[in-house]
């Protein structure tokens, strides 16, 4: 609410405490009540609205005293001296708040800013392909996260990497910052898909030395990831999954799970296991939708534990184009959750049209 609808407040409650008081025997001395007026008003207004009530909560006290004839008692004095020192600390209280709300607006610029540079929306279009985008994030705050997506051109058709990284906060982001730009070069660079996830890996090491005094920490860094390769010419599609949820294929009301005949591990973690990275093809035909995903939706649970029916909700808006089945999909998600998701969200839409 506006802070100055509510300016009103403490100004009435400085006139019902003067009111009452001057209506009251002179040895009832409700005067110390008035420090409840800059103290309210701290809490909503700005430290110059808030010393302009606190210096009437004063006037107002000193000219209580002077009309009950208790200016110069103890009491009085008392009264009006700890209402001088409240009405100080909560304006010095009111300029903190004040600072730290330009800080954190300021964070949230440039959070806003690295989310534009490192998350961008897919193009709408990329030769016969149709596209949209969706990022939630689990917290109104937090902008950016682990969750990835990106779609890059090549002079054969489009490849899309959708990908979450493992944990929260800064080492998230960096391993996410880390395999975006890596995926930007090599997917043109990349003759073939197993050679560009193969690049991926390399981006990334599997353990990171930090030194502590005498110790060593160890922290793993992993991401799963869907790669795809979608060429123009051929109605096929063609996809490497390292440890991610399938993608979905929409085809005239039926949802069909694409499911890797050979997935690999998290990219991170092949020096455990020497991964094989083994594409599997899918017929991806005219006006099919695909549909990307990270966990943060398949895992996503309402008040009672159940977990999102995402292939159930996805049957409901075939017939729709990429953006209206992301839409459809988002609302569908966040009244389950009751509006707040637990992890971060992506979703990537691909329809198959003809080109122009």
């Amino acid at each position: 609410m506006d802070s100055r609808k509510l300016v009103g407040v403490p100004l009435i409650l400085i006139a019902l405490i003067v009111l009452t008081d001057v209506l009251t025997p002179p040895n009832v001395h409700l005067g110390p009540l008035l420090v409840v007026a800059p103290a309210i008003t701290a809490s909503f207004a700005s430290p110059r609205l808030t010393a302009a009530i606190g210096a009437l909560a004063i006037a107002a006290e000193v000219l209580v005293g002077i009309h009950d004839g208790a200016f110069e008692s103890l009491n009085v004095q008392v009264g009006l001296g700890g209402l001088v020192v409240v009405s100080l600390l909560v304006v010095l209280f009111a300029m903190v708040r004040d600072r730290q709300r330009r800080e954190l607006t300021q964070v949230r610029s440039v959070a806003a800013v690295v989310q534009t540079a490192l998350l961008r929306p897919v193009p709408e279009r990329l030769g016969p392909l149709h596209l949209a985008s969706a990022y939630l994030a689990a917290e109104a705050e937090a902008q950016i996260g682990g969750d990835i997506y990106a779609a890059v051109r090549t002079p054969h058709g489009t490849r899309l990497i959708i990908g979450d990284a493992r944990g929260k906060g800064l080492p998230a982001i960096s391993e996410a910052a880390t395999l975006l730009g890596a995926f930007r070069e090599a997917a043109r660079r990349s003759t073939e898909l197993p050679d560009l996830v193969a690049d991926l890996e390399d981006s990334f090491d599997l353990t990171q030395i930090q030194s502590d005094a005498a110790e060593q920490v160890y922290a793993e860094s992993f991401v799963t990831a869907a790669i795809i390769d979608i060429p123009d010419e051929r109605p096929v599609l063609s996809i490497v999954s390292c440890g991610h949820p399938p993608p979905l294929l929409l085809r005239q009301g039926v949802v069909i799970s694409l499911d890797a005949s050979r997935p690999a591990p998290p990219l991170g973690l092949a020096p455990l296991c020497d991964p094989q990275y083994v594409p599997t093809d899918f017929p991806f035909e005219q006006d099919d939708l695909l549909l990307l995903y990270t966990d943060g939706v398949i895992e996503a649970r309402d008040t009672k534990g159940t977990f999102f029916p995402l292939e159930q909700k996805a049957a409901c808006w075939t017939g729709e184009q990429p953006a209206g089945l992301l839409k459809g999909i988002c609302d569908d998600l966040l009244a389950h959750v009751g509006g707040r998701l637990g992890d971060d969200a992506a979703l990537i839409a691909i329809r198959r049209i003809a080109e122009a």
